[in-house]
């Protein structure tokens, strides 16, 4: 079975993304209306089965290593939540140094087209590609930002310390899922992250934050501006969006070879990212009043796509935010923090 075979999904006819009255999120993410079962679906129940007595070094070990299949990092993972995943510290998440320094941010206005046509099967409405219009420069001091986004473990951790009432609508019934543990938490507010980053800042004594969408981007696309985290092509395999057929959170750093330029995994896919900035144009840009504008006035920018969502949110510089008219926006956040 070839690549193009193994993540064929049902066919994409009737996709709408302007998400005309009548249609369900099912026909958007371009499913039947019956039950059906993914091959990468099947592919991570079959892997579970013949991993669940490994120990936890062993599916750690499985879990890191590129050359096994997909779906076997990912039940890899899943079991290792289960066990406890060392990679998760809530306390000490793992930051990646970023010099910062002079960097290039947005689309050139001559590129919109070429986006359009590479995505022409998703519908893509223009104005959401001229959003990141045009190209520009800009000076980032140093910084650093998570290796991988905040995960259900950690957000447990400030619940139970703070009393904040945002439980994630994710948990079904407001139960924690232990068995998704290293899984980026997801269905939370631009405020809540707001509030995780206040309190890990004041248990840490670091200063912690939301990333500015200019250090996100610089983060995922490098200093090469690549169109993706790993490279200016799409490949399933790299990401956890509609197109690899999961329809469901991964264990961070599953997707293997889909990391950024600096390092930085899931930044294509898995849960979509708030940043610090609310919609606006970018110097020398118009400002494009689409849907998000329409619903909300003004809105807070998400990165990154989701497992929901298909590859054109995966596009480093796509900007985004979320849609409360649709269940299949995945809202998760990820930190950055100020050197002292």
């Amino acid at each position: 079975m070839n690549a193009a075979q193994r993540w064929h999904l049902p066919s994409f006819a009737g996709w709408d993304c302007t998400g005309k009255a009548g249609m369900t999120d099912r026909e958007r993410l371009g499913l039947p209306l019956h039950f059906v079962e993914t091959a990468l679906q099947l592919e991570v129940a079959r892997a579970t089965s013949h991993l669940r007595r490994q120990s936890a070094p062993m599916l750690l070990t499985l879990l890191q290593d590129g050359h096994a299949e997909l779906g076997m990092r990912i039940a890899a993972g899943n079991l290792l939540a289960l066990d406890g995943d060392p990679r998760i510290d809530p306390l000490n998440p793992e930051m990646i140094e970023i010099a910062g320094g002079q960097v290039s941010m947005g689309l050139p206005a001559d590129k919109v087209e070429a986006v359009l046509e590479r995505h022409a099967r998703l519908g893509l409405s223009r104005d959401w590609i001229e959003k990141e219009v045009p190209r520009h420069n800009l000076e980032l001091a140093p910084y650093r930002l998570a290796r991988y986004p905040v995960t259900n473990s950690e957000y447990r951790l400030f619940l139970l310390e703070t009393g904040d009432e945002e439980i994630p609508t994710s948990w079904a019934f407001r139960r924690y899922p232990a068995e998704r543990a290293n899984h980026p938490v997801h269905t939370v507010s631009a405020r809540a992250a707001q509030a995780y980053c206040d309190w890990l800042s004041t248990r840490s004594g670091r200063c912690m934050r939301l990333p500015s969408e200019a250090e996100w981007e610089y983060a995922a696309a490098g200093p090469q501006g690549r169109e993706f985290p790993w490279g200016e092509t799409f490949d399933p395999a790299k990401a956890n969006t509609a197109e690899c057929g999961l329809f469901d959170t991964s264990p961070v750093g599953a997707f293997i070879g889909g990391e950024s330029p600096f390092g930085l995994c899931d930044m294509g896919g898995n849960v979509e990212e708030y940043v610090t900035d609310a919609y606006g144009a970018y110097p020398g840009g118009a400002e494009v009043r689409d849907d998000l504008v329409a619903l909300h006035g003004s809105y807070r920018i998400a990165r990154g796509g989701a497992f929901s969502r298909f590859a054109d949110l995966a596009r480093t510089r796509r900007r985004h935010g979320h849609n409360p008219r649709s269940a299949t926006y995945a809202m998760g956040f990820r930190l950055a923090e100020t050197p002292r």
